[in-house]
């Protein structure tokens, strides 16, 4: 097989009814199919699915989230390139073409997101990846097209090809075999950063991330988690954490979790002031548990993680690291 598009789904009947067909017909390519694998739905999410016999469905025996979704339905998944597409996207007609083909005539490059736009507002960027992603000074992502929650009207200014430091997981094509060969999504991470985490391991060992700008989709966002729940604000910043801790080098790692110290708790005041409780509990939570799993010990620990990708990285500052400037 070529391709299989995966969407990951958990009681998502109705964004599975309204966005499942597109990508069906959108995605009808020779060799290519579209697999929907389900974290144990308690919906009417596998009935749907069974009104659309063209689709592969996996059942996972449990919600294992995100990131331990995706790894378990590749690893049943024997196909030269994968597409992680969020059930909430709509595809356009040559959205996966135009990235087969990049990918095909570019063998350096080991994962291509295409322009996501907003569902809601079609002029717009979509929050989750935009245009190509990166990380600022002190590992906090952005994107083309959007910084922090400010997300700007599309006219063309980022359609150009572009080597990015991370793709989104709304949709990312990547090749099957590098996936499983840096170890996929880190299934800890449950939902949240775990791509960039990925992108970054890709990255330094030296390969291309791209955005594709000619391939578009519109995504509608926040169908797993709203945008201002707790919850996701305490996997962001407890996963971001993890995902430095793990990848950068020694000799600006402490510099820049002492500056996250500072800067993650202006956060916590920030939400304090208004009267945001649980979203200040949460950043707390997110570095209390940040340091407990950094402390731990063992084979497959965060530290065992660290020493690892460090030995495994051939290029220590990627140059698509545009963002953080100071490991320029």
């Amino acid at each position: 097989m070529r391709c299989s598009v995966v969407i990951l789904n958990w009681n998502g009947e109705q964004i599975l009814q309204k966005f499942l067909p597109s990508v069906i017909a959108f995605s009808a390519l020779e060799d290519c199919e579209v697999v929907v694998a389900d974290n144990c739905s308690t919906d009417n999410s596998i009935a749907i699915l069974k009104q659309y016999p063209s689709v592969r469905l996996i059942q996972l025996d449990k919600n294992y989230g995100f990131a331990e979704g995706y790894n378990r339905a590749i690893q049943q998944i024997d196909s030269q390139y994968i597409v992680l597409l969020n059930s909430d996207v709509e595809v356009t007609v040559s959205w996966l073409k135009t990235m087969l083909d990049f990918a095909d005539n570019n063998p350096d490059v080991v994962a291509v997101q295409p322009k996501i736009l907003s569902y809601a507002n079609r002029d717009y960027f979509e929050h989750a990846g935009a245009c190509g992603g990166f990380l600022d000074y002190f590992g906090y992502p952005y994107c083309r097209g959007r910084v922090l929650n400010k997300v700007e009207e599309d006219k063309g200014q980022y359609d150009t090809v572009c080597d990015v430091f991370w793709t989104s997981g709304a949709c990312m094509l990547v090749r099957r075999d590098v996936y499983l060969q840096v170890g996929g999504l880190d299934a800890l991470f449950f939902a949240h950063m775990e791509e960039i985490d990925l992108c970054w391991r890709l990255n330094a060992r030296g390969y291309r991330l791209v955005c594709l700008p000619q391939s578009v989709v519109y995504h509608l966002g926040g169908g797993t988690l709203n945008y201002d729940s707790p919850n996701k604000l305490y996997l962001n910043f407890r996963n971001d954490l993890l995902m430095l801790y793990k990848n950068l080098p020694a000799c600006r790692l402490h510099f820049v979790l002492f500056m996250r110290f500072f800067l993650d708790y202006l956060v916590f005041f920030q939400n304090l002031l208004q009267g945001k409780f649980q979203h200040a509990w949460a950043v707390v939570r997110a570095r209390k548990d940040f340091l407990k799993l950094r402390l731990q010990k063992g084979e497959n620990s965060y530290s065992a993680q660290r020493k690892h990708n460090l030995q495994m990285a051939k290029i220590k500052f990627p140059t698509q690291m545009k963002g953080l400037m100071f490991l320029q």
